[in-house]
Formats: structure tokens, sequence, C-alpha cells
């Protein structure tokens, strides 16, 4: 599942993160890569225990545990510690996959990458090119949000950031460990919630609107782990 989420961050949020990054020290973005995408990756990093980074890293981290939307269709158990990129004088990155497990830095915790996130802090009329190009079944899905909006899709995916011809992409990218490791599974429990969602919403009242509840936490019981 391929899934926006709009405004997971503040204008002011966003503007106050852009002035930390902006004044962090970039560095050549292939200190986080494994072998195979240190050959594609082409672009620039805030280190990982910069203060800038994680100040917003807990910005982020923060405003997901309050946000609908990601909780439902992420169904999150672990949060990776959001990175931070940035592209720009043509750099991309090559067609990759994203690693299986990654350990947190200073810690012994490792985390399965169910899920990739992109979270957006520059608009697009600040850059040229830089989509997110991500693969499924159904064929290339190219991404471009404004700031402050995050897009989540399965970390199994093939993607790749295509060339910025002008300006400068800023964006965190990070990883979930879903409570629900299969897209599939997930997805179903996404649209189940969502339908539930809106019985509420138009007849509260309704049996069925139980009903459908009894049967998403019966799923969620059964695929679970936590």
């Amino acid at each position: 599942m391929l899934l926006s989420v709009p405004a997971v961050l503040t204008p002011d949020e966003v503007a106050s993160a852009r002035l930390l990054l902006d004044a962090a020290d970039w560095v050549d973005g292939r200190v986080t890569a494994g072998h195979q995408s240190a050959r594609a990756k082409d672009n620039q990093q805030v280190p990982e225990d910069h203060p800038a980074a994680r100040r917003v890293g807990e910005t982020i981290l923060t405003a997901l545990q309050g946000n609908l939307l990601f909780l439902s269709a992420a169904l999150p158990l672990r949060v990776f510690p959001p990175l931070f990129n940035r592209y720009s004088g043509g750099q991309s990155f090559g067609t990759h996959v994203d690693n299986a497990i990654r350990q947190v830095p200073g810690t012994p915790l490792r985390i399965r990458t169910d899920l990739s996130a992109t979270l957006f802090f520059a608009e697009p009329a600040e850059y040229e090119g830089g989509e997110l190009v991500v693969e499924d079944v159904y064929g290339l899905h190219s991404v471009k949000r404004p700031a402050g909006h995050l897009v989540l899709y399965p970390a199994s995916s093939l993607h790749h950031v295509r060339p910025v011809t002008r300006g400068a992409r800023v964006a965190a990218f990070f990883w979930i460990q879903s409570m629900v490791r299969d897209d599939g599974e997930r997805t179903l429990l996404f649209d189940l919630d969502s339908a539930i969602q809106r019985t509420f919403s138009e007849a509260p009242d309704h049996p069925s609107a139980v009903q459908l509840t009894g049967v998403y936490h019966n799923l969620l019981r059964r695929w679970a782990d936590a």
C-alpha cells in the first residue's frame, strides 16, 4: 500500500525544522547506505547524532503518535529515529530496495523495516525533479508532496529518487516495524478500519458498527505481534 499522510507537521513546525536543518553540517549520504544502496546513492545527510537531527526527529515522532491516519495504516510497533537527506545539483538515488533490518545507533535494538516513510521539508516549487518513484505490481508511482506531508510505502518496494535539477529537496526518511508484518493483511485492516470510521460517522447507532469493530480486532488479534 502506498499512502500519502497530509499535514503531519504544521507550517510552523516545518519552518522551525528547516532553520535547524539548513544550519546543520551535511555529509555524504552514503554513510548510512548498505553495500547495494551505496552504489546508487548520491545525496547529503545530516549525521545521525547531530543535535538538529535529534531535535527534528523528536518533533516528527511526537506528531506521528497523534496522527490517526498514520497509526491506522502503519500499526507501528517500533519507529526508527528519523534521518534527513538533501538532494541538489543533479543528485539522485538510483533504484534500490531498503535493508530488511536496521539497528538503532548506540543501542542493541534492531528494527524490521516493514514500511518506509518520507516526510517532505521543501515545497514542490522549491526544486525541480526529486520525485520519489515507487514500483509495485501496478507499475511506477511518482510522488512529490508539500512540506509537512508524508508518504508511506512497503520497504520491500523497489524505489528511486529522480535527479534534482534546480533547488534542493530536503526530507526526512525512516522505517517502521509494524505489528502486522504482511502488507496485504495490513492493507485489509486499514480498509476495514476506514469503513468502520465512516460507519460510526454516518450511522453511529447502527449495529454493524460494533460487529465490524469486532471483526477488525479479531483479525488484528490473529495477525499482530505486539
